[in-house]
Parts: C-alpha cells; structure tokens; sequence
C-alpha cells in the first residue's frame, strides 16, 4: 500500500528518476512543448513549476538552486531571460497537461505538456473572445427608450402584414 507517499516513482530508481526528469524539465524549457506518457507529464510539472518560480528571483543564489536541478547553462539561462520575464505577474500555475489518444504499442495515456504562456492556439482565442464584450444585464436607461421605440415601430410595422382570417364557424345543429 502506498499511504501517504506522494512521489510516483514511475518504475525507476531514484537517481535515474531524477535523471529523467531534469532532462524532460531541460527540454521542456528549450521547446516550450513536449509529447510524454500521462504520468511522467504529472510528475515532471511537480518537478518544474517550482523552478519556474524560483527563477522569478533572478540572483546567484537561485540560479545555482536551479542549476543542480536542470545541469544545462544554456537552459538555466532561457529559463530565467525568457521564460521568467513571461511569467513574472502570473502566481502559479505555469504548466498546462492536454491529454492525447493512447499509445499504439501498448496503450499507455499520453498527454501533451506545455508552457502555458507560449501556447499560440489558445492565446489567440482568448484574445478574441476579449475584444467582444457582451454581458446579460440590462440595457443603460439611455439605450432603454431607444431599443423601446424601435421594437414599437416594428410591432406597428409587423401587424398589417401578419393578419389572420377568421374560418366561418359552423354551428351543429342541436339534437338530432
């Protein structure tokens, strides 16, 4: 039974568990997007988001924190230059797990794991669906008895052309 224990091990020892993860954490800073099984996706964004944060403070101190993490200069670097200055006013939440079919040779849950701030699909709905700002509430009472007066004319105007003839009623006749 696993009570408590909150580290997926993922089948691996703990060094080459490490290993991995700082060279999927490596390439995922390099390429903003990376293709992994569903698990490893979930562990490497616990694995990653903390160094993301950590290089929000840009001093020696964190750069080499993060620098026994990852063991690459060049992405400690585009780390703290790029990725930083993207997500500076953000609090959290850096990493975004989108599920994909499952493998062909075994079936495994595959998952795609992204920066959220370098996604071009999403941004740009988003920024589209900022520009139309359309709310349910009431109209402002100076666009009330505009919108009043024009739904009067089009009744006005609607009434003469939909006029319904009556049927002549017949009357049963009683009692027979």
């Amino acid at each position: 039974m696993r009570h408590g224990k909150k580290v997926n091990h993922l089948g691996r020892t703990d060094s080459h568990r490490k290993a991995m993860l700082a060279n999927m954490a490596t390439s995922l800073i390099k390429h903003k997007r990376i293709s992994t099984t569903l698990a490893k996706a979930k562990a490497l964004r616990t694995y990653v988001e903390p160094l993301i944060t950590k290089s929000k403070n840009d001093t020696t101190h964190s750069r080499r924190t993060v620098f026994s993490y990852l063991q690459d200069k060049e992405v400690v670097t585009i780390l703290f230059r790029e990725v930083a200055e993207k997500v500076a006013n953000r609090p959290g939440g850096y990493t975004r797990i989108i599920k994909l079919n499952n493998r062909l040779g075994d079936n495994a849950e595959m998952a795609l794991i992204e920066l959220v701030d370098y996604n071009e699909v999403y941004g740009k709905d988003v920024e589209a669906k900022e520009e139309k700002k359309t709310t349910r509430r009431g109209r402002s009472k100076a666009a009330a008895p505009k919108a009043a007066e024009a739904k009067a004319e089009t009744a006005e105007e609607a009434a003469p052309e939909t006029t319904t003839e009556e049927a002549p009623a017949t009357e049963e006749p009683k009692g027979e």
